[in-house]
């Protein structure tokens, strides 16, 4: 359940150093330092805001941090060299993606603090999902080019898609009911996003970025990822997507499904159309959104910044000093009491 009483922060991880820096975002100031987590990648909030818990490569554990002292408290070893990882939407358990052969995903039991479960999968993990309604976990591969679909029930796979490139980040559309309607999933070397129908397990679109006139394309570092970071507004209208080619952010407008005789709604689309392309910085690697949806934090791993970008205006309103190679980024309220 969500935190009777807490602060909204951003959490930037850098993943070159040891630490994470904790952004307030009424300030857009540094406010807090989390120590002593060599090379983080993936990094989660618990839903009742008492920890946070980030995946290490370093020491290839899941380390559990206390939001009141931003101390690592407890380390907990994995099966294998980490990524990515989330957390049920009770708070009951953590899930980590493991990158390492032959990849997995590994269950952590949030009360003992315990590995107590590997599921096999389809491939190395590099980004998990639980989904909106808390019962299924989406599991990417960039080596096996598949998405396993986890029933969490069971903690067993239910079902693979193979598309034809590597999984890279995703973003769920959520049906009315608050089910998985489609699947956002970037690819590798791909610069745009593919539209995946979850329902019939089809890929049904897929949206490749225009070039901006007048700007030089980037193709050193991207690490077969042209386009690596997702985030929806809170009412899913907007999706934003970073474009390391051109160190910018992509917002377009999300589609209803649209058919004849049935009213558009105002302010709505029936196409994917892009509504702007925000200059940011060098290589945009992740996106965070604040739970109100005023503002859109994008690690900057070329610049050692977050930048901060307005989501009404569409502009850029800062940029913050942080670490080494800055990429996952989170946003959520920790709480305080």
């Amino acid at each position: 359940m969500p935190p009777t009483s807490g602060v909204v922060r951003v959490l930037q991880t850098n993943s070159a150093g040891d630490n994470i820096h904790v952004i307030d975002p009424a300030t857009n100031k540094v406010v807090g330092l989390i120590e002593d987590i060599e090379a983080p990648h993936g990094i989660t909030i618990a839903p009742d805001g008492k920890r946070i818990y980030v995946t290490n490569e370093a020491r290839v554990t899941l380390d559990v941090v206390d939001v009141k002292t931003l101390k690592v408290f407890k380390r907990i070893p994995l099966s294998g060299r980490p990524n990515n990882v989330d957390v049920a939407t009770d708070g009951s358990k953590v899930y980590v993606g493991i990158r390492q052969e032959p990849g997995a995903v590994d269950v952590i039991d949030a009360a003992s603090l315990t590995n107590v479960k590997t599921i096999p999968v389809t491939g190395t993990i590099h980004n998990v999902y639980v989904s909106p309604e808390g019962s299924q976990l989406f599991a990417g591969s960039i080596d096996s080019r598949t998405i396993n679909v986890i029933d969490l029930t069971r903690e067993a796979v239910s079902w693979t898609l193979t598309l034809d490139a590597g999984i890279r980040p995703m973003a769920l559309i959520k049906n009315g009911e608050g089910s998985t309607g489609q699947i956002i999933v970037q690819l590798s070397d791909f610069h745009g996003f593919a539209v995946v129908d979850f329902a019939t397990r089809k890929e049904i679109a897929r949206v490749a970025f225009p070039d901006p006139p007048g700007h030089e394309k980037e193709l050193d570092g991207l690490q077969g990822s042209p386009a690596h970071g997702l985030a929806f507004s809170p009412d899913q209208s907007v999706l934003w997507s970073t474009s390391k080619y051109y160190h910018a952010v992509y917002a377009y407008a999300v589609p209803q499904p649209c058919r004849p005789g049935r009213p558009v709604e105002p302010g709505r689309r029936c196409e994917w159309e892009l509504l702007k392309i925000v200059d940011v910085g060098s290589h945009p690697d992740w996106l965070a959104m604040t739970p109100d949806g005023k503002s859109l934090y994008v690690a900057l791993a070329g610049d050692d910044v977050t930048a901060v970008i307005d989501t009404e205006t569409m502009t850029v309103v800062d940029r913050i000093a942080v670490g080494s190679v800055p990429k996952r980024v989170v946003a959520g309220v920790l709480a305080t009491r």
